[in-house]
């Protein structure tokens, strides 16, 4: 796992904090508003841990510290550690704010912005090990556990995390993507899928425990995503104004790694992005060398403006 943040000094995994439940549809929106309210009240307090959050948010305890996981890696909200009240994020106020893009999370754009949160944020041990690293198709859960398994024994983490934990991290995983099969036994509110199941990154398959993860074109994930995508991997990734395509295809936080796109579909996309940021980025194939240029760094503020165009197009085919 060459370049990996996953084999970074001091780098601590983590497989745990959600309480085993995947992220819900409205819990965002929830999240948001409750920080949003707490910043303009004159009486501060940590909004997820008072004593009225259970009743404020209407869930339990446990999901009360979901929601907020969510939201802390979603960008949806930052902060609240060490006693300091959380505070609302770049993508929160952008998408959840109620003049925002998508509130209610009604369009594929906000989805595919939050798997980029998340494929990209090694906080996710799970999450970013599956889909930066693992190296085929289909999986089980437990081929999942096994191979996380090996890799807290062969990596130098100091900290150690015991099968049970691992298996959970894993479940839910699954459920984040893959819809749980309904059964006779279950409640309205365990068949709430998660609404990352939209993007049918990961699908059951057979009639065991089997999965694939689906590579190569996302028909709905819009240009100006991926364009920010781009950017923000490319200020994580080098100060220099060239990237190549290999990096852009296969390196560990990449867009083709968090998409999951083939090489077609990505070169498809690079060769247009140019109209989509105005000329700052050009692909180049020159003596063979593919690679992006830029005329300038975008900052991750300004590439995120890139993604309205994608919300305009929906809009626009709506009305049609």
């Amino acid at each position: 796992m060459s370049r990996s943040p996953l084999l970074e000094a001091g780098y601590k995994p983590q497989f745990s904090g959600h309480e085993t439940f995947p992220m819900r549809y409205g819990w965002l929106k929830k999240a948001y508003d409750a920080v949003a309210l707490a910043q303009q009240d004159t009486v501060e307090h940590s909004v997820f841990n008072h004593d009225g959050a259970i009743a404020h948010f209407g869930v339990g305890k446990n999901m009360v510290a979901a929601i907020r996981h969510w939201a802390t890696l979603c960008h949806v909200i930052t902060g609240g550690q060490k006693g300091t009240p959380p505070k609302i994020g770049l993508i929160g106020e952008k998408i959840f704010d109620d003049s925002g893009l998508d509130p209610f999370m009604e369009y594929p754009t906000t989805l595919w912005l939050l798997q980029w949160a998340l494929a990209t944020n090694p906080k996710l041990t799970t999450w970013y090990w599956v889909f930066n690293h693992y190296s085929t198709d289909h999986f089980e859960r437990e081929t999942l556990v096994n191979g996380l398994e090996r890799l807290c024994e062969e990596t130098p983490w100091s900290q150690q995390t015991s099968k049970t934990t691992i298996k959970r991290d894993v479940e839910c995983f699954v459920r984040t993507y893959a819809a749980k099969p309904a059964t006779g036994k279950q409640t309205h509110e365990d068949t709430l899928e998660s609404p990352l199941t939209e993007l049918s990154l990961i699908k059951a398959v057979g009639k065991k425990d089997g999965f694939r993860i689906i590579r190569g074109p996302k028909a709905t994930l819009g240009d100006g995503v991926f364009a920010y995508a781009v950017a923000n991997f490319w200020n994580k990734a080098t100060k220099a104004n060239t990237l190549s395509f290999e990096a852009l295809a296969h390196q560990p936080g990449s867009p083709g790694k968090a998409f999951q796109l083939d090489e077609e579909e990505l070169a498809d996309r690079l060769s247009r992005i140019e109209n989509i940021t105005g000329g700052v980025f050009r692909w180049s194939e020159t003596a063979g060398l593919k690679q992006l240029v830029r005329s300038h760094t975008l900052s991750d503020g300004d590439a995120l403006n890139l993604i309205d165009m994608d919300y305009q197009v929906e809009l626009e085919g709506q009305v049609a």
